[in-house]
């Protein structure tokens, strides 16, 4: 019986010896974490807000006079070129007109001949006495008239010619056609109904450049400058950035909102920002070319980092400087070329043995 005793108790100890030598084994085990090598770069604090994506240009093609629409060119969608031929009205009535006009002048040409003739010859006969002045002002009111009925038949074949060209719908500019607004045989009238966004033949639109439109707070608009740099981020392509700069800020607030506008613009050459979207709008308000920066994560309670020497943590305080989403500039308490900590810094202590597993680029 004793001997059972003995034996029992025997075989706990040996039972809680292995596994207070666990124990011990994993306190001393080194902590696994990764590390940055720290190092200067440009770090910009930045403002983030969401914005609507505006074309650089959008007009509605509308001829100068009313008619009926006799071809159309291009269809929604369609890349068009400064100066294409887009779309044109039914030119017959013009056409005819173009040819009365041209017979006016002709004779209009005839009669001013005419009476230049007879002036230029009673001219020479009042030099020489041999009219009176009354036969003088005649004559030369008779030229005068003629002149001027020359005058008003060369201005209305102008005329009837600019109706013509304008009759042709022309691009203003490169872009690309946002909307049909009208089919072959509608009748267009410019100077009837009011303006809507889709009014005209056509609506065409230039978004190789954009302007981004932003309502930003009281605190914010102190620290916003034109010409700041900005970058628009959109959900269909999340890997990409698209530079840009503060154009426009407004100083005066709405009235409803309390809100500022300002307008970003940004060039858009692959034509991959869509008008009329949202977007996400980043604004640099300050930026530090030369800092020492680390990643956020790197910072534990806005206060301290972990270094590493030689295996072991050392917790040191570091005062913070600009921030942004990803990184925090160091203001003192970082060298370049140390080693901190930015994984694995969860229940590390001061002093603690570390195992690195890897080194973040």
């Amino acid at each position: 019986m004793m001997v059972s005793v003995i034996f029992f108790g025997w075989l706990i100890g040996c039972r809680q010896t292995a596994v207070d030598e666990k124990q011990a084994s994993a306190e001393v085990a080194p902590n696994p974490v990764r590390v940055i090598s720290v190092a200067r770069e440009e770090i910009s604090e930045k403002l983030t807000y969401t914005g609507i994506i505006e074309a650089w240009q959008q007009v509605n093609v509308t001829p100068e006079i009313a008619g009926k629409v006799a071809r159309i060119y291009v269809n929604e969608g369609d890349l068009v070129q400064k100066g294409q031929l887009l779309a044109e009205l039914d030119t017959r009535a013009l056409d005819l007109q173009l040819k009365q006009a041209e017979a006016a002048l002709a004779v209009a040409e005839a009669n001013r001949a005419d009476a230049q003739r007879n002036f230029e010859r009673m001219k020479r006969l009042i030099a020489e006495k041999a009219v009176s002045e009354q036969q003088y002002e005649k004559i030369k009111l008779a030229y005068d008239a003629a002149e001027a009925q020359w005058k008003q038949a060369q201005a209305s074949l102008n005329l009837v010619r600019h109706n013509l060209e304008v009759s042709k719908m022309k691009a203003p500019f490169s872009g690309v056609v946002a909307s049909r607004n009208a089919d072959v045989g509608d009748v267009i009238n410019p100077m009837m109904g009011g303006f809507s966004p889709n009014s005209g033949v056509l609506t065409l639109i230039d978004y190789s450049k954009v302007k981004i439109k932003i309502e930003v707070s009281q605190s914010d608009i102190v620290r916003i400058k034109k010409k700041q740099r900005a970058f628009v981020r959109i959900d269909t392509y999340p890997q990409r950035q698209f530079a840009g700069e503060v154009a426009i800020v407004n100083q005066t607030a709405d009235p409803l909102s309390k809100k500022f506008r300002v307008e970003v613009w940004a060039s858009n050459p692959e034509l991959l920002l869509k008008p009329n979207t949202f977007c996400q709008v980043i604004i640099e308000v300050n930026t530090h070319p030369e800092a020492i920066v680390v990643p956020q994560e790197a910072v534990v309670e806005d206060k301290y980092v972990f270094v590493i020497e030689n295996g072991v943590a050392h917790r040191r305080e570091v005062q913070l400087g600009l921030q942004n989403t990803e990184k925090v500039e160091i203001l003192s308490g970082l060298q370049p070329g140390e080693l901190v900590v930015v994984e694995g810094t969860l229940g590390l202590a001061d002093g603690a043995k570390v195992k690195i597993e890897g080194e973040r680029p």
